[in-house]
């Protein structure tokens, strides 16, 4: 792949130095790259914490917080594969284009939905019916988002400054995650619902408008065979990797069990005893650890001996959900939730830039989209295990057992993949293309 001053602002040489901690953003395209990504995450994440704590609120079920990453996660995982095939063959920039208007529609009819003249017409019923549903539908737009925007990334940063670049990419994301929760459980707790879901469609606005000043970014990859086959080469690809296969794995099942954000508001409301304020807050800890930690990591790298580093995370991240569940104090347990924020802050990074590392350029959307499957897995259907686990083994018992099955995942995975451990990041490599 080629990169050439026209990705750059004048003035800006095409190398960036390696040992600079902000080399990635010295690329103008990149900047206006997590631009968008803050925007839309900060969006997502309001949009998030005001629907778990309103449905809760709604319905007083711990079962409907587990229908809420069910809803999104069936539509995201069904439609990964193709997204990814969708997004290697197609113009990149208009194809984020139509994901985002999608994803504006859908929170502008959650806006009219949960307005308070709604409820002269709709019954709590109809009411949950339309949220559930436009879940459904950012879950679909999710997995065209996922592969759509990890070719772009791949397209304006050089391989050199891949870990970099994952780095902030991923210091965006946690920022911004952060800054979302917080906002959203302030303003649904002092301006309500309404006034939310209006700050969130500016910011998916603002994310839409930075999506424009990006490049066009055509595809490498035209299919010369049907798309299962097509498909099935990117799952060939990533289980013929076993590094690859083992880090999304490890993150598939720690995070399957261990997915306590799902249950938080029966913390904040019902343990804790802290109000939507406070369940802001807690939402927001683990992102300020990982934020904090994703800057340590720009100048202390993980990545001299990734696999060793990533086993030793998600065990700090089993034992953070531990020591959350037997926490009463809310001060000691939002400090355990930044604890864990902390570990899975290095885990992203590790296996971000193995990714970027082992994809070949043409499978990007493919390769990425298996990958995605994986996430929305470990992320919406661990929200829905921890919803049912919660509704009937209790809560804190429930939380208990997440951590729990996360050491152990992480002990069998330790006990099968011992050739991996001392290996280099410099002993990581993968071809530029693959002939499909």
């Amino acid at each position: 792949m080629r990169y050439t001053l026209s990705t750059l602002e004048e003035g800006e040489t095409s190398t960036p130095i390696k040992t600079d901690r902000y080399a990635a953003l010295r690329y103008k395209e990149f900047r206006w790259y997590l631009s968008m990504r803050f925007f839309f995450t900060f969006a997502y994440q309001m949009q998030a914490v005001i629907i778990g704590y309103y449905i809760y609120k709604l319905t007083g079920l711990k079962s409907a917080l587990g229908f809420i990453g069910l809803a999104e996660a069936v539509p995201a995982i069904s439609i990964a594969l193709y997204g990814g095939y969708i997004a290697d063959k197609s113009e990149r920039k208009r194809l984020m284009l139509i994901i985002f208007s999608a994803m504006w529609l859908a929170s502008a009819v959650l806006l009219l939905v949960t307005m308070p003249q709604a409820k002269r017409y709709l019954s709590n019923g109809v009411e949950l019916f339309f949220i559930y549903a436009m879940i459904f539908v950012v879950g679909l737009g999710r997995g065209f988002y996922g592969p759509t925007a990890f070719s772009i990334m791949a397209r304006i940063i050089p391989k050199e400054e891949y870990q970099n670049s994952s780095i902030w990419n991923s210091t965006t994301w946690q920022f911004a995650s952060v800054v979302g929760p917080m906002v959203g459980g302030f303003l649904f707790a002092f301006a309500g619902v309404t006034v939310t879901f209006l700050v969130i469609l500016v910011f998916i606005s603002i994310a839409l408008v930075s999506i424009l000043f990006l490049n066009r970014h055509h595809p490498e990859y035209v299919p010369k065979e049907s798309i299962s086959a097509s498909l099935m080469e990117g799952w060939r690809f990533y289980k013929s990797s076993r590094m690859l296969l083992g880090a999304q794995t490890l993150d598939l099942f720690a995070v399957l069990f261990g997915g306590v954000v799902a249950v938080l508001p029966v913390f904040a409301k019902d343990i804790l005893s802290v109000g939507a304020a406070g369940f802001g807050m807690m939402r927001a800890a683990d992102s300020v650890g990982a934020v904090i930690t994703m800057f340590i990591l720009t100048r202390y790298s993980p990545m001299g001996k990734p696999w060793r580093n990533l086993l030793i995370a998600v065990t700090g991240f089993g034992i953070s959900i531990i020591c959350f569940g037997l926490s009463r104090n809310f001060y000691l347990s939002l400090f355990f939730l930044f604890m864990l924020g902390s570990f899975d802050s290095v885990s992203m990074v590790i296996r971000s830039t193995i990714m970027q590392v082992l994809i070949p350029v043409n499978m990007r959307g493919r390769v990425s989209a298996v990958n995605s499957m994986f996430i929305n897995s470990s992320n919406e259907i661990g929200a829905f295990e921890s919803g049912m686990a919660a509704q009937f083994m209790g809560t804190i018992p429930s939380v208990l057992f997440g951590g729990g099955m996360t050491l152990l995942i992480v002990t069998v995975t330790w006990l099968n993949t011992k050739k991996l451990v001392l290996m280099k990041m410099e002993e990581i490599h993968a071809p530029e293309t693959v002939e499909g």
